[in-house]
C-alpha cells in the first residue's frame, strides 16, 4: 500500500490527469454495460459502452446508440454524470469534496489543479476552483430552469425539469448530448428563440473558459481585463460572427437547409451553426444536407475549439491568436507579436505551433487510417474525426456506421481530444530540464 501511494506521489501531473480520466472512462463504461442502462433489458457490447463513456466524459458528443431512445433513466444519469465531471474535471469535482469536508488542498493536488486548468502558476488556484463551481452550478442552474419552463409547454412537468437539467449540464458542458430521440438533435427547434438562444449563451459561456468568467465577473471591481481575456472575448467574438456570415452566404439558397426557412429562421440558424462547432455538438439544422464548403468551415471551426480552461477542445482560440499574429507580423516585417499592446513571449509562440502541428498530424493521421477501414468519403471522414478532436460531437452520420477499429480510433482521438495532445506527450514523456548548452546558428532557406 505505501509503496503504491509512493509510485503515485512520483507521478506526474499530466500522467495523474491522464490516468485519472482514463479511470472514469472504465468506471462510465462498466455501468452503461450494465442490462439496467438501457431500454432493453440486456447488456450493452464493451465496445459500445466505452464510446459512449469516452464521448461523455470527454465532453464530445458522439454517440453510437441513441441517448434518448436507447439508454434507460439510469443511463441517462451515468452519462449526465460523466459529463459533469468530464467538462469540470475530476480534480476539480475532488476538490469540491475537499473543500466540502474542509480538508486541506496538498501541494500535490495544487500542481494537479494547475496543469488541469492550464494555469502558469499555482497562485489562487483554489479561489480560482471555488469560482468554477459556482459559476458551473449558477450557470447550468440558470439554463435548467429556462429549459423547464419551455419545455413544460410540449411535455409533462416533471419530464421537462429532468430534461431541462439534463440539457443545461450537456450544453454547459459543450457536450451536445441530447434526450430528443432519433439523432435529431434541436432540429424541432430551429424557430425557436428561446431554446436557441440559451443554448447558444450555455456553449459560449462554457466555452470561454473560467478564467475570463473570473475576470469578466470581477471587471466592475478591477476596472480591467487581463489581456488573455481580451484575446478569447475578441477571437470567440469574430469567429462566431465570421462563422455565421460564411454559413448564411453558403447556405443561403439550400433547400434542405436555410433555403426553406424565412429571414429570422435564416439568421437565428445561421449564428446557433457558427456556435456550436465551437466544441459543443448541437445542430438545428440537418448537416449532412449542406453544402461541402459549408461543412469543411465547420471542420475549420471545430479544429480552433474553444479557450483554455474550459470545458471545450480544439486547439483553443489563444493558440489561432498567435498564429495569426505570427503570420501578421512576419508580413509586416516585424520581430515580435504584439497583441493589445503587449508583446508575447517566444515560449509562447513556440508553445502554439508545437500544439498545431501535434493536432494536425493526429487529425490527418487517424482520418487517413479512417479513410481505409471505412465505407465513406474523405470529407464525411475528416469532418468525424476533426469533431472528435474537438470534443465537438457533430457528425454527417458516420458515427453509427464506425467499424470496430473505427470506433477505437475515435475514442483515441476524444481523448487526445479532451487532455490536450502536448498533456499526453509529456504524460508519455515528461519535460527533461534545460539544456546547459546552445548549439551554433545555422541558417537555411525558407520559401
Amino acid at each position: 500500500m505505501l509503496a503504491a501511494k509512493i509510485k503515485w506521489f512520483r507521478l506526474a501531473p499530466p500522467q495523474i490527469l491522464v490516468l485519472g480520466f482514463a479511470c472514469i472512462i472504465f468506471i462510465g463504461a462498466i455501468l452503461l454495460t450494465l442490462p439496467i442502462s438501457n431500454t432493453t433489458g440486456k447488456p450493452l457490447r464493451f465496445i459500445d459502452a466505452l464510446f459512449t463513456a469516452t464521448s461523455a466524459t470527454c465532453v464530445t458528443g458522439l454517440v453510437v446508440k441513441d441517448t434518448g431512445t436507447f439508454f434507460s433513466t439510469f443511463g441517462q444519469v451515468v452519462i449526465m454524470l460523466l459529463i459533469q465531471v468530464g467538462g469540470l474535471g475530476f480534480m476539480t469535482m475532488a476538490t469540491l469534496f475537499s473543500l466540502v469536508l474542509k480538508r486541506k488542498i496538498s501541494l500535490r493536488d495544487r500542481l494537479i489543479l494547475q496543469e488541469a486548468m492550464n494555469q502558469n502558476t499555482m497562485e489562487g488556484i483554489v479561489r480560482l476552483i471555488r469560482k468554477v463551481l459556482i459559476f458551473s452550478l449558477v450557470i447550468e442552474g440558470c439554463g435548467a430552469l429556462l429549459f423547464a419552463i419551455r419545455w413544460s409547454f410540449d411535455m409533462p412537468v416533471g419530464r421537462a425539469i429532468y430534461f431541462g437539467i439534463f440539457h443545461g449540464v450537456s450544453m454547459f458542458n459543450n457536450a451536445g448530448f441530447d434526450l430528443f430521440g432519433h439523432f435529431n438533435s434541436l432540429t424541432g427547434y430551429v424557430y425557436d428563440p428561446l431554446v436557441n438562444i440559451v443554448v447558444m449563451f450555455l456553449i459560449v459561456s462554457g466555452g470561454i473558459g473560467f478564467i475570463v468568467m473570473s475576470d469578466v465577473v470581477d471587471f466592475r471591481k478591477n476596472r480591467k481585463l487581463s489581456l488573455h481575456t481580451k484575446i478569447v472575448l475578441s477571437m470567440t467574438g469574430a469567429l462566431i460572427l465570421v462563422g455565421a456570415v460564411v454559413i448564411f452566404i453558403f447556405e443561403f439558397s439550400n433547400p434542405k437547409t436555410l433555403g426553406s426557412l424565412n429571414w429570422g429562421g435564416k439568421i437565428l440558424a445561421s449564428f446557433f451553426q457558427s456556435v456550436t462547432p465551437r466544441t459543443a455538438g448541437a445542430n438545428t439544422l440537418d448537416l449532412a444536407s449542406m453544402r461541402q464548403a459549408s461543412q469543411f468551415f465547420m471542420v475549420i471551426l471545430m479544429f480552433i475549439g474553444a479557450s483554455p480552461g474550459s470545458t471545450g477542445g480544439g486547439i483553443k482560440t489563444t493558440t489561432f491568436t498567435i498564429l495569426v499574429g505570427a503570420v501578421i507580423a512576419m508580413i509586416r516585417g516585424r520581430d515580435d507579436i504584439v497583441l493589445y499592446r503587449y508583446r508575447l513571449a517566444q515560449d509562447r509562440i513556440f508553445k502554439a505551433l508545437t500544439i498545431t502541428f501535434m493536432a494536425l498530424f493526429l487529425v490527418v493521421g487517424v482520418s487517413m487510417v479512417l479513410s481505409t477501414t471505412e465505407d465513406s468519403n474523405f470529407l464525411t471522414i475528416l469532418y468525424e474525426t476533426t469533431s472528435a478532436f474537438g470534443t465537438v460531437g457533430l457528425s454527417l452520420g458516420l458515427t453509427q456506421h464506425l467499424t470496430l477499429v473505427g470506433k477505437i480510433l475515435i475514442c483515441l482521438t476524444m481523448f487526445a481530444g479532451r487532455l490536450g495532445p502536448l498533456t499526453l506527450a509529456y504524460a508519455l514523456g515528461p519535460k527533461k530540464g534545460k539544456e546547459l548548452y546552445r548549439h551554433p546558428e545555422g541558417k537555411i532557406i525558407i520559401g
